[in-house]
């Protein structure tokens, strides 16, 4: 084993760097696309430089693990900023603190409102229809509803 370590060539680093990157099309995350692309490296390295020792080889692939790493998890919490309008995607936040007319009555604590085009699902105190509700919260597809 020794003997193989001393005589890696750059063929090596680059079928682990290649290896790396098809392991990483089955949903590694991102993470071992940066170490394919260190061991990629390494393999240009010792292309470059044949006389490279196996235990610096060794050396650098790690180091330049750990910085592709680091800059793939500087990279993501980046990207991961509080967006601008909060409720985007959130479907019927944007319905709490209007009013609306019950379109069904509210019975066991269950009705309908019309808010657009849409009927919406509410859950209050029973009320008949044509009651004026204000919504007070969303859980799920329910809106939480109190009369006015």
């Amino acid at each position: 084993m020794i003997a193989y370590l001393q005589h890696l060539s750059y063929w090596d680093w680059l079928a682990l760097g290649t290896l790396l990157l098809i392991l990483e099309v089955f949903g590694a995350g991102g993470y071992l696309l940066w170490i394919g692309i260190a061991a990629a490296s390494v393999g240009v390295l010792t292309y470059l430089f044949p006389a490279l020792p196996w235990a610096l080889q060794f050396v650098l692939f790690g180091l330049l693990s750990v910085l592709t790493a680091v800059f793939w998890w500087q990279r993501q919490r980046a990207g991961s900023k509080v967006s601008a309008q909060p409720g985007l995607n959130q479907r019927g936040s944007e319905l709490i603190g209007r009013t609306f007319v019950l379109h069904e009555a509210i019975i066991g604590g269950r009705g309908k409102i019309r808010a657009g085009d849409s009927l919406w699902l509410v859950i209050g105190a029973d009320l008949p229809v044509g009651s004026e509700v204000r919504v007070t919260g969303q859980d799920g597809v329910l809106l939480k509803v109190e009369p006015l």
